[in-house]
């Protein structure tokens, strides 16, 4: 006759690791996905027009060539903004997925 198992331990069997490397992959993906969709869109939807009569596309965007080197709202900045955007992803997933893995290693241990 098998033991009865207390809910901890349920819980410990239920819970999974994850695969680092994949989370990683998926986060890159879709971090650089938002990135190149968004700054595609700002292309299609135009400038827009200051009170002082300036044209500027997406002010917001545009900050964040103070963080990637090269990055503008262009067509070609897009695809500078997905590879950095993919680049940041990955290691970040990585880095949860490891994290997870570690924290739900030590609990099982105790």
């Amino acid at each position: 006759m098998t033991k009865p198992r207390s809910d901890e331990e349920k819980l410990q069997q239920a819970v999974a690791l994850l695969n680092a490397k994949v989370l990683g992959l998926i986060l890159g993906i879709l971090l650089g996905l938002v990135i190149f969709i968004a700054t595609n869109w700002l292309l299609i939807k135009g400038p827009h027009v200051t009170s002082s009569g300036h044209q500027v596309v997406g002010p917001h965007m545009q900050l964040l060539s103070q963080f990637f080197i090269g990055y503008k709202v262009s067509f070609a900045g897009s695809i500078i903004g997905f590879l950095y955007g993919f680049a940041i992803g990955t290691i970040s997933g990585s880095l949860i997925g490891w994290l997870y893995n570690r924290i739900v290693s030590i609990r099982h241990k105790l």
